[in-house]
């Protein structure tokens, strides 16, 4: 698993091909991208690549062979057919590696012919994908690893009325399916992790870049003077606003959604209003905190809220942007002054026209990507990298925040 230790020897001998030292990765890297997750495939491949090549290389070179390549990405094709039925063929050998495949299953922008007509790629259509490169690189890879941003059928993690539990049983299907460790970005909720109590489940928060980012794109940024407020946009998301709050030093509100629960519009109960809960707004800069945008509705309603109440900026970060309905809602918004800046990391698929608005930040988590890759073929504790406490105090201690 992620976590194990040195004197672990069951894991090891599961696991390690180089023997017992603690220091020895797993197996060769292979980074095998879906289709759709070239990109960002390519910018971890580079980062794991630089990481790789400053420390320590001659040593691991000529102890462990294939530790330190110019490449370590392994072509796979998901080839279609005709009819819309496809397969996954490994385009080079995967015997004895540690295998990290990455999915993007948000990425809409793919296409295949089906019957002649070219189709979008749904996330369903990324997950068939995926589980067939498990399939043909089961029996043959040391360890199978997903990374998987955004997590598939995230939101359908529990069950309300006779309605299916899609997320719980994809997590139950790839770890039947022989793959030991799943990354993914703020999960919707943590706790379907539940599903699979013996599996290595990490659901990461890009809280330290966003705020690393707040840094570069907005000017003489401080949170010091207390004139910021961090803003959860339902009760659903409030802990992901307390962190930020919390660490940050500044003042909580929270939206709560008061829904029709008579109707049925898009598989959801529509939103009547946003109530504020909270103290006043008047001259201060508001961060709307969120796991992702969909449409965008909601949030444009809570910075018209918020502008109502006086507010003099409106920034909103999120991990997903996912942006369904376009973007010239935000365009919009951000010419009638209701938004300032958007920060959405880099995880999944952007638009193009979404990357050149101005008001749009775009977080880099490629080289995070990269050492945790790094830190799981090594086996090593992945705590350092997964609670960012300490380098965000770190960045505020030299941003002056705090002494």
């Amino acid at each position: 698993m992620i976590s194990a230790s040195a004197s672990d020897e069951k894991s090891y001998s599961r696991y390690n091909q180089y023997g017992d030292n603690p220091m020895a990765p797993v197996g060769p890297i292979g980074l095998v991208p879906i289709k759709g997750s070239e990109d960002f495939t390519d910018q971890v491949n580079y980062y794991l690549n630089k990481r790789r090549s400053e420390y320590q290389q001659e040593v691991f070179i000529s102890k462990y062979p294939g530790f330190f390549r110019e490449d370590y990405k392994i072509k796979v094709d998901n080839a279609r057919f005709s009819s819309g039925e496809g397969k996954a063929v490994v385009q080079s050998s995967v015997r004895g590696h540690d295998l990290f495949i990455l999915a993007d299953v948000m990425n809409w922008s793919c296409t295949y012919k089906m019957f002649g007509m070219d189709n979008h790629m749904s996330p369903d259509d990324h997950y068939q994908d995926l589980k067939r490169v498990i399939l043909a690189a089961s029996g043959k890879a040391r360890r199978i690893n997903v990374i998987m941003p955004f997590l598939y059928e995230s939101r359908q993690h529990k069950r309300n009325s006779r309605e299916s539990l899609d997320c719980a049983f994809a997590l139950e299907e790839l770890y039947n399916l022989g793959v030991d460790n799943i990354i993914t970005f703020d999960a919707h909720d943590e706790r379907v992790a539940n599903a699979i109590p013996l599996s290595g489940f990490e659901s990461i928060s890009p809280t330290y870049q966003i705020i690393k980012e707040m840094y570069r794109q907005i000017p003489n940024l401080s949170f010091k003077d207390k004139n910021f407020m961090v803003v959860s946009p339902d009760e659903g998301g409030i802990t992901r606003a307390m962190y930020f709050a919390s660490i940050l030093g500044i003042p909580l509100g929270t939206f709560y959604k008061r829904r029709d629960y008579t109707k049925l519009v898009n598989g959801r109960n529509p939103i009547i209003a946003h109530e504020f809960l909270g103290d006043s707004v008047e001259g201060m800069d508001i961060l709307i905190v969120d796991d992702m945008i969909s449409s965008g509705d909601s949030i444009l309603d809570i910075g018209r809220e918020m502008k109502k109440r006086g507010a003099r900026n409106v920034y909103c970060a999120v991990t997903f942007g996912l942006f369904t309905e376009g973007i010239d809602s935000f365009n919009q918004a951000y010419e009638e002054g209701i938004i300032n800046k958007v920060f959405a990391t880099n995880l999944i698929y952007r638009r193009p026209e979404l990357l050149e608005a101005p008001w749009f930040a775009d977080v880099n988590m490629s080289k995070f990507v990269a050492l945790l890759i790094d830190a799981i073929n090594h086996d090593s504790s992945l705590s350092n990298l997964i609670n960012p406490t300490e380098k965000i105090k770190k960045l505020l201690k030299e941003k002056g925040e705090i002494s």
